[in-house]
């Protein structure tokens, strides 16, 4: 685990916040881990460049090791121990890597997208997953990347351009408005309380509350809904959030679980990654023992941001 950063001292964990996050795990590690430097990691953009092509092209200056579960992954750190924009490196011009938490390079390698198949990307700036999945594709096929925020869009645009994509169309709408289009595979990265996420954005203790992941659970599981209805049988969909909250993780799935007999939740197996059991009864809710089969990251796993991620295929409609 890498040491806290500057001023964690300052940050105050809220009373409610400590007696939540206490009955989910270890408290005093999960607070260690969260304080800390978060390590930095790119994602080798292999439409441009091999991940050992790369690996050499920077490695005089920068030390590079590879990420278990994500071949063209590495943490990244200058051989000086100084703390230098890795943004500013010519290779990231050129669109050679992406930076990337290593936590976030594992939804698109749960659903592996494959060259030729239509997929979306529910809510995609900026840009992270789609550039993985459109590498992972080839630039074959279709990718429509959806983002509500008119704003984000320019940073989407901009992170696909410098990537050389050809295969992704952009769309500005709700992810609600989906209808008519049936997807190969779907990703959705939903919006949430981001409580995995304080090592990189420490201010999200400032303004969270106890119904803030009740609130955006009710989103999700709206999201979730028209995903699952816009996916072909026999497709698949990778439900994810870098938030630790029950409501808005395990509970959105199991929700799904209930509504639609079609959705059945399948095994995650990635080499080298740890993670912790998923949560099956929180306060008052109990959840399928199903729930087992998604992971659930916490920042003291893998010293990285926390993650949610479920996979789910859709099951061939029953015929009476």
């Amino acid at each position: 685990m890498l040491p806290p950063f500057p001023n964690a001292g300052k940050y105050v964990f809220k009373e409610k916040f400590i007696e939540r996050y206490s009955q989910l795990t270890d408290w005093e590690t999960f607070k260690q881990a969260s304080l800390s430097f978060l390590r930095r990691s790119i994602r080798a953009n292999t439409l441009k460049i091999s991940a050992s092509e790369l690996k050499n092209r920077i490695e005089k200056n920068w030390s590079l090791q590879p990420i278990p579960w994500c071949k063209e992954g590495f943490w990244i750190s200058h051989k000086r121990e100084e703390r230098r924009d890795i943004g500013n490196l010519l290779e990231h011009h050129l669109g050679y890597f992406y930076v990337q938490d290593a936590s976030s390079m594992i939804p698109p390698i749960v659903l592996q997208p494959k060259p030729g198949e239509i997929v979306l990307d529910m809510c995609a700036a900026p840009g992270s997953k789609t550039t993985q999945m459109a590498a992972m594709m080839q630039n074959k096929g279709i990718i429509i990347a959806n983002e509500l925020s008119g704003e984000r869009i320019k940073s989407l645009g901009i992170n696909l351009q410098r990537s050389g994509i050809l295969n992704v169309v952009v769309t500005n709408m709700t992810g609600y408005g989906f209808k008519t289009i049936q997807f190969d595979k779907i990703l959705l990265d939903a919006p949430c309380t981001g409580t995995g996420t304080i090592m990189k954005s420490p201010r999200i203790l400032n303004w969270w509350n106890p119904q803030a992941a009740k609130r955006l659970a009710s989103q999700q599981r709206k999201l979730l809904e028209t995903a699952f209805n816009n996916l072909k049988e026999g497709g698949e969909l990778v439900y994810s959030t870098c938030t630790l909250e029950p409501e808005e993780d395990e509970g959105v799935i199991n929700w799904l679980l209930e509504k639609y007999p079609a959705a059945r939740l399948e095994e995650i197996k990635l080499h080298g990654l740890k993670h912790s059991p998923a949560v099956l009864q929180f306060e008052k809710e109990t959840y399928s023992p199903e729930i087992k089969k998604c992971l659930r990251i916490w920042p003291q796993d893998n010293d990285t941001e926390g993650f949610f991620i479920a996979k789910i295929k859709k099951l061939p409609a029953r015929i009476e």
